[in-house]
């Protein structure tokens, strides 16, 4: 019989739905039975694409005997922490604060009234490698809530209070100076991998928003470097010229070898969620939404940058692998594609779609191209994963005479992996991904003259706006639908911050100019609604905080995680919404969100790559760039290409119709013709330079 998860519109909490758990979702009525029956809570936090939440679910939710003990001493909740990070984040804090560490599944015994006082993560089904067993622990709370009770009441109170005076990570935070990046140029370097690319040791997570720092770092400084260098060739490490090299070389260095290793899907695109040895070989094989939407976006400015051909590969597979694997019938985005699926024996095993053996190559590509994929692709007798299998790398470029039978092999081996079981897809549509997801389908195909790519980001918008937002004064947000139908959860800051972003970005691909009004909209929610009256912003808007959570601690996390910090997009968006439409309130909120995020990156690079990268926009200016002329005119698109190809940082670039209205996009108002013909305005802070009619003369501005 299935239990109270069979009507989630959560795919994760669906896959609990047969349990014999007698599971909640978060809600009141969860809590109000805590209290009637007076007992703890049983919270268990994890996500659809989780490998070790299957394991633990498998082992331990699917077992009567377990499940009879959750039920008979706890009411048991279950959280897609994809569709409440809020909820994740005070309790991941908790878990981190009490063990040392966090993880998913998360496991977490709280109060009736919510207090954590007992936190850990997976535990097996018997105890193994120095951890007790999930009964045992089970059997040890309960005791402790009846025998123990003031203990445990001591610890849940202690440990609220930990959490509720934490004090602000940087409080000493000012403007953002010239210095700031150089100094986390420095810091970065002494973790650099230089012989495999990346940060740090094992497991190697891909450093989405430190890659896009370095590339808008290298930019903004090329012309301060060709200056230096002209007058002192003979500069010396530590120069800001020699740093900013450095810069570029960290971020192409660590690109090419996520590009060529196993993390990087060499048959179908798109990136596994990380590596988990320091060679970037066997990944942790999920796919996630928000990777590939931040990678894609990264690549595609590599590619700009450099016009390198491993970007430009990767950025058609990735977009493409979007469309195909998680576009959703509505038009949005799909979350994530798991980690496991069935091998040829019909039992769940990870990565099982992906990986090959050189038998399986020639079975299906013959003696001869098996041998020489099996060379390309680095499939050994040995293998380089689980049971003799490999997961395919391209450690080479494949050679020029060689790219017909490299497409061939490709497209075969593709045929035959579709025939094996597919992962499962997580279909619910995420707010804040899908507008990562729109920004760099719009840039990246306006980069690589691919119009399908931009029609792909208008849909998920209109989706987006259609069913998620709810249009007002201070316009509201859902975080989650699926199939078409919205979700209960609002949406937290970071939703708002990348949709409005992603909308922007649509404003100007397509120079549409009706999508920056529902971005403005956005953007005034959040100061409305999420500002803590100093500069900062909570990650729940004030009116929406969840009432156990607000008992807690409200969520603030200035930190990069997987995606961008919520305070660091919004910075963004509202930094890009300034430019465009000329507000100073935009302007100043973005300062202000920026300082504290910012200065721990210059500490803590890694933590904070995506405020560094909103640093760098903010030191630029950002360029204002307005281009003037009728759409169907060959000097009009010149100008609005070579104006994309800039890589000066958050330049905000947006192209007008002569004499039509540029609504809430002031950057297009009073930008007459030039002689009859179409102009490019290259301003900052609205202060414009002479009017560039030619690419050349545009493409000098921009370096300046």
């Amino acid at each position: 019989m299935s239990n109270r998860l069979a009507r989630s519109t959560s795919p994760y909490l669906q896959q609990h739905a047969e349990n014999p758990v007698d599971w909640y979702e978060w809600c009141e009525e969860a809590f109000a039975e805590a209290r009637r029956r007076d007992v703890p809570l049983l919270i268990s936090v994890g996500y659809a694409a989780c490998h070790w939440c299957h394991v633990m679910a498998h082992e331990s939710f699917e077992d009567d005997a377990t499940a009879a003990m959750m039920n008979q001493h706890f009411v048991n909740v279950k959280v897609d922490r994809e569709e409440r990070p809020d909820v994740d984040a005070v309790y991941m804090e908790a878990t981190q604060a009490m063990t040392g560490h966090g993880g998913w599944p998360m496991t977490v015994f709280a109060t009736p009234q919510g207090e954590p006082f007992y936190c850990g993560t997976y535990y097996p089904p018997r105890p193994a490698h120095g951890m007790p067993s999930f009964g045992q622990v089970l059997e040890a709370i309960a005791d402790a809530w009846r025998t123990r009770r003031s203990e445990v009441a001591d610890t849940a109170a202690g440990v609220r209070s930990a959490l509720a005076q934490r004090p602000p990570v940087a409080p000493d935070a000012g403007p953002v100076t010239e210095d700031l990046p150089r100094t986390a140029v420095a810091a970065l370097a002494h973790s650099f991998d230089e012989a495999r690319g990346g940060f740090g040791s094992a497991p190697k997570f891909p450093p989405s928003m430190v890659l896009e720092w370095l590339l808008r770092h290298s930019a903004r400084t090329a012309a301060e470097r060709v200056r230096a260098r002209s007058e002192d060739p003979s500069l010396t490490s530590g120069t800001p010229a020699r740093d900013h090299d450095h810069a570029l070389a960290m971020a192409e260095r660590t690109l090419d070898a996520m590009a060529r290793g196993g993390m990087y899907d060499q048959l179908g695109g798109g990136f596994a969620r990380y590596s988990v040895d320091a060679d970037w070989v066997v990944p942790h094989f999920e796919k996630m939404l928000y990777d590939n939407a931040l990678l894609l976006r990264v690549y595609a400015h590599w590619w700009r940058q450099t016009a390198s051909p491993t970007a430009a590969r990767v950025v058609t597979d990735t977009a493409d692998f979007l469309l195909r694997e998680l576009r959703t019938p509505e038009g949005g985005f799909a979350s994530s594609l798991d980690a496991d699926s069935l091998d040829d024996h019909g039992h769940p095993a990870e990565g099982a779609y992906y990986v090959w053996t050189p038998a399986q190559l020639t079975e299906v590509l013959g003696d001869d191209d098996g041998a020489w994929a099996s060379d390309l692709l680095g499939v050994t007798a040995a293998g380089t994963f689980e049971h003799g299998a490999s997961v395919l790398q391209l450690r080479t470029d494949v050679p020029a005479q060689e790219e017909h039978r490299w497409h061939s092999v490709r497209e075969r081996l593709l045929v035959a992996r579709a025939r094996r079981h597919r992962p499962g897809r997580d279909d619910k549509v995420v707010a804040g991904w899908n507008g990562l997801t729109i920004a760099a389908l719009a840039e990246a195909g306006a980069l690589l003259d691919r119009p399908d790519w931009v029609d792909a980001a208008r849909d998920a918008a209109r989706l987006l706006l259609d069913l998620h937002v709810v249009a007002g004064p201070h316009a509201r947000l859902a975080r989650t639908s699926r199939d078409g139908v919205v979700g209960t959860a609002p949406g937290v800051l970071e939703d708002y911050a990348h949709v409005a972003d992603g909308l922007l970005t649509l404003t100007q691909v397509t120079g549409e100019t009706a999508w920056a009004g529902p971005a403005q909209a956005l953007l005034g929610s959040v100061l409305a609604r999420f500002a803590d009256g100093s500069g900062g912003l909570f990650d729940t808007a004030e009116d929406e905080t969840d009432d156990v959570l607000a008992h807690i601690r409200r969520p603030r996390d200035i930190g990069d995680g997987p995606t961008p910090a919520g305070q660091s997009a919004a910075a963004g968006a509202l930094l890009t919404s300034a430019a465009l439409t000329g507000s100073g309130e935009h302007r100043a909120a973005a300062e202000a969100a920026l300082a504290e995020p910012a200065a721990v990156g210059a500490r803590v690079p890694r933590a904070a790559g995506w405020a560094l990268a909103v640093a760098e926009a903010l030191l630029d200016g950002p360029r204002e760039v307005a281009v003037v002329g009728p759409a169907d005119d060959e000097r009009t698109r010149a100008l609005l290409a070579e104006a994309r190809r800039s890589g000066a940082p958050g330049a905000v670039v947006v192209g007008g119709e002569p004499g039509t209205d540029p609504g809430v996009v002031a950057l297009l108002a009073d930008r007459p013709l030039v002689d009859g013909g179409p102009a490019a305005y290259v301003c900052r802070g609205f202060v414009c330079e002479r009017p560039a009619t030619d690419p050349a003369t545009l493409r000098a501005q921009l370096r300046g």
